[in-house]
């Protein structure tokens, strides 16, 4: 039944985000920056609040300028204006767009040239996981008008605050996790040997709407003998087989924020080495959750559920990292993997998700979610099976 009884409250107060531009403008006071300008729609909705589907239009650009004291400007196409006057924002310009010639640049100039004649310096997300939101010819007629504007990098800045939640996050990315986890309680109930892995994904992206979920946008999977080769393809026609082991990995939301986790079943008979590679990665899971304490690193992660994954897969499982941070996107900073050392603190929520090679070119993933807290990480997701769950 949905969980519409125990939902949080949609949204954010206000002061949610004066004390999240405070923490910004002291961090940027350090750096000498006059101000941030952020173009994707997770940072304009972390610091504003401004939340819509209409982002998925790429036709048009949308600015937030931080600035180093006072509020956060908008400058946006006039047709977010009303939903943005909602929001804590008071200074909201806009200009009719789509304007190829002008979408926005000349508003842009006329709030950076100050800052410009002045030789001042601004951050703007140029690093690993960012993009330029802009076409590049727009972006490069602006720095002409704003010749005098010093650029510097703010990705670590952005990123930084955003990967440790406040209460009111971590409420909402438990709240879609719970329903999730409902979700997939409900597949052994709907599935069956002869069920075509699309029906399976559509039966999953059903359930998890049932379950109060506002949208089940990354419904990811696969089934074959005795494990699987990929991960990340979307459904196909062919019928679920005895034998098989079927993964279904999920990114549903609730209120703009993520749950991201998988689960495994086998279908009428696991096989020996299937049983062992589910019973391996189960226990790398539970190496990285106990891991995961303020002060240890996304490295230290890394190497506990690489330690595990070894007695079956000397590779450490070869696809990059083992989880992730997790919220406002699917993946977010920081990375489980041997580069990243970045220092573990409470409140971050994190992916723990450990993969394992095994047999002909067969291969299995494990994924659950968690809160990072003082003492012991807490799991937001109902925690999988000990032994691999066979649907019959």
């Amino acid at each position: 039944m949905p969980m519409t009884a125990t939902a949080p409250n949609r949204g954010f107060e206000s002061a949610e985000f004066v004390v999240r531009t405070a923490n910004a403008q002291a961090l940027m006071a350090a750096a000498g920056l006059a101000g941030m300008l952020l173009m994707s729609e997770q940072d304009v909705r972390y610091f504003t609040g401004f939340h819509t589907l209409f982002w998925q239009s790429p036709t048009r650009p949308w600015f937030v300028f931080v600035p180093n004291r006072g509020k956060p400007v908008a400058v946006i196409p006039e047709i977010g204006a009303e939903l943005m006057r909602r929001t804590w924002i008071d200074d909201i310009r806009t200009w009719s767009a789509p304007a190829p010639l002008d979408d926005g640049i000349s508003l842009l100039t006329d709030l950076l040239a100050p800052l410009a004649e002045k030789g001042n310096k601004i951050g703007v997300l140029k690093g690993h996981e960012t993009k330029l939101q802009m076409p590049l010819g727009d972006w490069e007629r602006l720095m002409v008008g704003l010749s005098g504007l010093e650029i510097s990098d703010a990705t670590g800045l952005v990123q930084g605050l955003r990967m440790v939640k406040s209460p009111s996050e971590i409420e909402k990315i438990e709240h879609i996790c719970r329903i999730g986890s409902t979700a997939f309680d409900k597949v052994p109930e709907v599935i069956h040997q002869g069920m075509p892995l699309e029906e399976v994904f559509r039966q999953f992206r059903l359930a998890a709407i049932g379950a109060g979920a506002d949208d089940a946008p990354y419904v990811v999977g696969a089934a074959d003998q005795g494990g699987y080769a990929d991960v990340i393809s979307p459904p196909s026609r062919r019928p679920l087989q005895y034998g098989d082991v079927l993964m279904l990995d999920t990114g549903c939301t609730w209120d703009g924020y993520f749950c991201d986790f998988d689960r495994n079943w086998a279908i009428g008979h696991a096989s020996d080495e299937a049983l062992r590679a589910y019973d391996v990665l189960w226990r790398a899971t539970q190496a990285g959750i106990e891991a995961a304490k303020p002060g240890n690193t996304c490295r230290d992660l890394f190497v506990a559920m690489s330690a595990v994954i070894a007695e079956m897969d000397r590779s450490g499982g070869d696809i990059g990292r083992l989880g992730h941070g997790l919220g406002m996107q699917l993946t977010e900073q920081p990375s489980h993997a041997a580069f990243d050392t970045t220092e573990l603190v409470e409140n971050m929520v994190l992916t723990i998700e450990p993969s394992i090679s095994y047999g002909d070119g067969l291969m299995m993933v494990h994924e659950e979610n968690i809160v990072v807290r003082e003492g012991a990480a807490r799991l937001l997701t109902s925690r999988a099976d000990y032994e691999m769950p066979v649907v019959t």
